[in-house]
């Protein structure tokens, strides 16, 4: 069942009580690299395995994830080429709260350093299973950021 979480700024990445942060190192520069991300919301399936179905809303996104998990986000911050930051603000993921994912751009040599975090809150059984699911959810953020290097640069 979806259910509505509490609308949190982009400060809740620095103070959430869960954090997990993921980065890599890709070719590709911050410009292009935003695009993909903010303008190319139906493109996610293309380089992000998890997801299913994406689009744009008015404001926001509406994401589809393998094994049904679902978000309807809104976009919170959108700074050309550094930050694109959404928060979901109705899921059906179990015991969840408050959830922000931030996405960081810094240039690198001629690449970006791409730099994901999750900001999370949620009853002590979400925190705890968030944490357990650091290293694959890691697995995954670092292999799309992989494969939308190599989407962009294809």
């Amino acid at each position: 069942m979806a259910q509505r979480l509490r609308p949190v700024g982009i400060d809740f990445v620095e103070t959430a009580p869960v954090r997990l942060v993921f980065a890599r190192e890709i070719t590709a520069a911050p410009d292009t690299v935003f695009r993909a991300l903010a303008d190319d919301v139906p493109g996610w399936p293309e380089w992000f395995s998890a997801v299913t179905s994406a689009r744009a809303t008015d404001g926001g996104r509406r994401i589809g994830l393998r094994g049904g998990t679902r978000f309807e986000e809104t976009v919170i911050e959108a700074k050309a080429p550094v930050l694109y930051a959404y928060r979901v603000d109705v899921t059906n993921v179990p015991c969840a709260r408050a959830w922000i994912e931030e996405w960081r751009l810094t240039p690198s040599g001629t690449g970006t350093r791409v730099r994901m975090t999750f900001a999370l809150d949620g009853t002590p059984a979400f925190r705890t299973a968030a944490r357990l699911a650091r290293a694959g959810l890691g697995r995954s953020v670092e292999g799309a950021i992989g494969a939308l290097d190599r989407r962009l640069a294809g």
